[in-house]
């Protein structure tokens, strides 16, 4: 859905700048001059392009496709495992030379060459055109993992509306001999090691009926209850790209706020918890011995990468529908650091719970706290849910957080009211393709697809995609030209600090982070094989 996007939108993009390019060979009498051997815009003049309604429109949707899931689960999960508190310092530092350079620079070269992520290489480089198809290729794996989370959610959303929610009680037709229920009020609770709680049994054995698949190789049948789901967000999906950028920039305002008020309800009542301090110290503590670890650097860079999120061609969409002259440089410390703050907040809104359910179950945090991924929002956070007063309430407001959280991201990409029209038929041809190859993800292996896209198919592709960028507008298209672009754009010249990062620091650390990721998985491969 996603790479459908992006394709019509550089389609019809493709067809304006063929016109804007005839306009421009007219000379200066056209708004034109001609600077350094190429074609730059006099100052005061936009190329004829739409524009959000909105400066507000703009910081929101960059906010909501930032902020999505990852920071969530991701984030506290990495933070704890590699010392706490300690683990914000080389967060901290990639954030400030890795992470916010990248996102600078790709909402200034969207901004300035008014392109998507295909055609914007024929402005750069055009030998690196591939990058643009890359992507493309990239944004359907993330379509494959994100929706069928949504999915998920959905299906949660539905069995909410019920006076008892079925992930809260052991009477169910799922439920096992070891189920072990466990509310605020049960202070007598005897919790094993081999002991379930209902909101476990419910996401592994209802929901996702992993237990009826032994893997990869035999995925089992389709859950028709999940197709059905996944059906219905496509349509959602669908229908807000085939609406086009007139009305995204105005869904944001719903989209990228809700998510803030349910967290903060979500905090306030976590706070309220008895032992919710147990998970505020061990989220915070900091264990200064593992920064002596290269795994723990390597795991921030990975997440502040994934997190701000450059290279999936969002940030330069976003940023061609600005005005010429917008401050893209004010716009990118705005973002990445609301962003950041985010992740922050996530950590204590996920402990607290954590603390509150190693005091009832009388574990330490680190045994409650040992899975990581979907299962914190499907399994922890519905479980402190079913903890609440008005548990129905919460959980509905819940999931539709999560579904926002995901629609943000998945619908990021906006387009031209021009290119939908033209290519609306080929919009619908290509989702009922990719529909058809979803149909698997919401069999009953459908988990066992869903974490190995997760763990392979993203994460060391657009490191090495945003590796190729940074390489392509530093050393080949130039780091002076670049600057002498912002430079028109802005009316200042970038400094010192931002150049040495697009040069010298993006890409070594970029460089590290593909070979580590390498490395991994040939160890990993190696390690199955013996």
């Amino acid at each position: 859905m996603m790479m459908t996007s992006m394709l019509t939108m550089d389609k019809g993009e493709n067809e304006g700048e063929r016109d804007k390019e005839r306009e421009d060979m007219g000379g200066e009498d056209d708004g034109t001059q001609r600077e350094n051997g190429r074609l730059m815009l006099a100052d005061g003049l936009d190329r004829p392009r739409e524009t959000w309604s909105k400066k507000m429109d703009f910081l929101l949707s960059v906010i909501g496709y930032a902020v999505d899931l990852g920071n969530v689960w991701r984030f506290p999960y990495i933070c704890y495992q590699n010392g706490g508190g300690a683990f914000l310092l080389p967060y901290l530092l990639m954030a400030v030379f890795g992470g916010v350079p990248l996102f600078y620079m790709e909402l200034a070269l969207g901004q300035f060459h008014r392109s998507g992520c295909i055609s914007i290489w024929k402005h750069i480089c055009p030998i690196f055109k591939g990058i643009g198809f890359a992507i493309c290729i990239i944004a359907l794996y993330v379509a494959f993992y994100y929706n069928t989370i949504m999915a998920w959610a959905l299906y949660y959303l539905l069995s909410s509306f019920r006076p008892t929610l079925p992930w809260s009680t052991c009477t169910n037709p799922w439920n096992t001999a070891n189920c072990n229920r466990y509310m605020s009020s049960d202070h007598n609770v005897s919790w094993s090691n081999t002991s379930t709680s209902p909101a476990e049994e419910f996401y592994t054995r209802q929901v996702l009926q992993v237990h009826l698949s032994p893997g990869l190789h035999e995925l089992g049948s389709i859950s028709w209850q999940l197709a059905l789901c996944l059906l219905f967000i496509f349509t959602i999906v669908y229908f807000s790209i085939w609406k086009g950028v007139k009305t995204s920039g105005k869904v944001v305002w719903v989209t990228a706020t809700f998510p803030y008020l349910v967290l903060l309800i979500l905090l306030i009542r976590g706070a309220t918890l008895p032992g919710a301090w147990r998970g505020v110290v061990f989220y915070l503590k900091p264990d200064w011995e593992k920064l002596l670890s290269t795994t723990v650097w390597i795991d921030a860079a990975a997440q502040i990468f994934f997190s701000l999120g450059p290279g999936f061609g969002v940030l330069l969409a976003f940023a061609s529908y600005n005005p010429f002259h917008n401050n893209c440089y004010k716009d990118a410390l705005v973002t990445s650091s609301v962003n950041c703050l985010t992740s922050f907040l996530s950590g204590f809104v996920i402990f607290t719970v954590l603390g509150y359910m190693a005091e009832m179950r009388q574990q330490n945090v680190d045994a409650v706290a040992k899975d990581a991924g979907p299962s914190l929002l499907f399994i922890i956070y519905a479980e402190a849910i079913a903890n609440m007063p008005a548990a129905t309430f919460f959980a509905i407001i819940f999931f539709l957080m999560i579904i926002m959280l995901g629609l943000d991201s998945t619908v990021s990409f906006p387009m031209t009211h021009f290119s939908i029209k033209l290519h609306k038929s080929f919009i619908e041809n290509v989702s009922e393709i990719t529909l058809l190859l979803f149909v698997r993800v919401v069999s009953q292996g459908g988990a066992y697809v869903v974490k190995l896209f997760e763990e392979y198919a993203t994460g060391p592709a657009v490191i090495t995609v945003v590796l190729l960028e940074v390489i392509a507008v530093s050393w080949f298209y130039g780091t002076n030209r670049f600057c002498n672009d912002v430079q028109v754009m802005l009316g200042f010249y970038p400094g010192c600090f931002w150049r040495v990062c697009w040069v010298a620091i993006c890409p070594c650390f970029l460089l590290v982070s593909v070979m580590h990721s390498i490395c991994t998985l040939t160890l990993s491969c190696i390690s199955c094989w013996n």
